[in-house]
């Protein structure tokens, strides 16, 4: 299935606590203002919302409501102190689905008079029974209507709603990587147990007969598309094309009957030798639909790629680090070409071309457009350590505007460090050459999944 970029509703689980003995009226108004702010940010709420909840029996109610939904963030608002009996018997009941978790308290205004909520001690007296029970969570001190804490929510809700696809991802693997590409090396039972993810196995050689037989219809709509983007596609070998154009539908096919949220594909040498085209083009394509692709089977890499696309809901790059340039501090991060076409600078015209080593069709061609972007790895670089030697690599720059450095899809960035520094991250840290990235900024919302996942995070940029 085609998917089209959109801004999902981000699902919040409101759960309001407080205590008779304090000022129930203005708990409640607390409460519904924290709901209406919530919903204005284009929130789902699910839960109990801004009932107040002032004994285990209306807990233990909310908790049978919860179960019931699916939600990316649980909010524990404490509109007036409780002890922490209450926040305890929710958080238990949730930790198993891995959501972030986050306390809210409200300031209160030093009036010289009656303490009217006391919220602030208790998300404390919460925080520690939390800490002695083993579960994680953030905290807030905010007035209901405070813009910081509804980025912090937002930011949070957007790790949790990844944490919670990765568990559901299924992940296509057509072949196997190279020789010699330790970068791609991977675990099925590691990808099960540490993301919840699945590998679905394709042999390759299946995946080569299917692209033979793309009838012509299915094959001239790839052309089709490709011309409406490109204009130099008659100059091209149109047998190389054609195969180009039955390896999309064979891709394609098998993301749609697999359900698939990404694939990894052993690009070369046989897609070059058995079929006499290069795989780029497709998988461009299939980049463009937001059904991330990566070459050379590379299953981490496709799973940061599927990471990126469930924060942000927008197109997503797999690319190499291939130059840097101390003189104007700047990189090239490029790959054949397969970046999805909705990352070219629109300045700069769209052409199809061949293989820069293979010569052969089908790649796209074009630099890659201006903008702030975030830089991610699910790194694998220590097996035998805790969370399996997995660490998340993040990093951030602004790609600027320049003609290609290299034929194919590529892009020069400035990082927010100098660039002869994040090359020397890479070589002493022994990262993979495979970097994503995503246009926009969300490093603070990987740091939060990576919180989550219980992973070492490595500061690129």
């Amino acid at each position: 299935m085609i998917k089209t970029a959109t801004t999902p509703h981000l699902q919040i689980a409101l759960v309001t606590i407080a205590r008779s003995t304090f000022d129930v009226e203005f708990a409640q108004l607390m409460a519904d203002t924290v709901a209406t702010n919530l919903t204005q940010a284009n929130h789902t709420l699910v839960g109990t919302g801004a009932e107040l909840l002032m004994d285990g029996s209306a807990v233990e109610d909310a908790i049978a409501t919860l179960s019931s939904h699916t939600f990316d963030l649980v909010i524990i608002l404490q509109a007036s102190f409780a002890d922490s009996t209450m926040a305890v018997q929710i958080a238990e009941a949730i930790r198993p689905r891995g959501i972030p978790l986050l306390l809210w308290a409200v300031p209160e205004e030093r009036s010289g008079s009656r303490l009217r909520l006391n919220s602030l001690c208790g998300i404390n007296l919460a925080g520690h029974a939390f800490t002695r029970h083993g579960i994680d969570y953030d905290y807030l001190l905010a007035a209901p209507d405070d813009p910081t804490a509804l980025e912090k929510i937002a930011i949070l809700a957007r790790a949790g709603h990844a944490r919670r696809l990765l568990r559901q991802t299924r992940i296509g693997l057509v072949g196997q990587h190279p020789v010699g590409f330790e970068t791609c090396s991977y675990s099925s039972e590691t990808f099960a147990t540490l993301f919840g993810a699945q590998i679905v196995p394709l042999p390759l050689q299946h995946a080569l007969d299917r692209a033979r037989v793309a009838s012509v219809e299915q094959r001239d709509a790839f052309v089709q598309r490709v011309a409406e983007v490109a204009d130099n596609l008659n100059t091209l070998d149109q047998e190389g094309v054609q195969g180009t154009a039955g390896v999309y539908v064979a891709l394609r096919e098998y993301a749609d009957m697999e359900q698939l949220d990404g694939v990894a594909v052993r690009c070369w040498p046989e897609y070059f030798t058995e079929l006499g085209c290069a795989a780029c083009g497709a998988m461009s394509m299939l980049n463009e639909e937001l059904t991330p692709a990566s070459c050379e089977a590379d299953i981490h890499g496709t799973l940061t790629l599927v990471l990126l696309r469930a924060l942000s809901n927008d197109h997503t790059f797999i690319t190499d680090l291939v130059s840097v340039d101390a003189e104007d501090d700047t990189a090239t991060l490029w790959h054949c070409g397969l970046a999805p076409i909705s990352m070219a600078d629109p300045d700069f015209p769209i052409s199809t071309t061949v293989h820069s080593n293979r010569r052969l069709p089908l790649l796209f061609e074009f630099p890659l457009r201006p903008g702030r972007i975030t830089i991610a790895r699910l790194s694998q670089v220590h097996p035998n350590q805790g969370a399996a030697g997995f660490q998340l690599v993040v990093g951030g720059g602004e790609m600027v505007q320049a003609p290609r450095g290299f034929g194919g899809t590529c892009g020069t960035v400035r990082f927010d460090r100098p660039a002869t520094e994040v090359f020397d991250t890479v070589m002493r840290e022994g990262l993979e050459h495979h970097f994503c990235i995503v246009y926009g900024d969300y490093r603070a919302e990987l740091h939060a999944f990576a919180r989550l996942i219980g992973l070492p995070v490595v500061e690129l940029s």
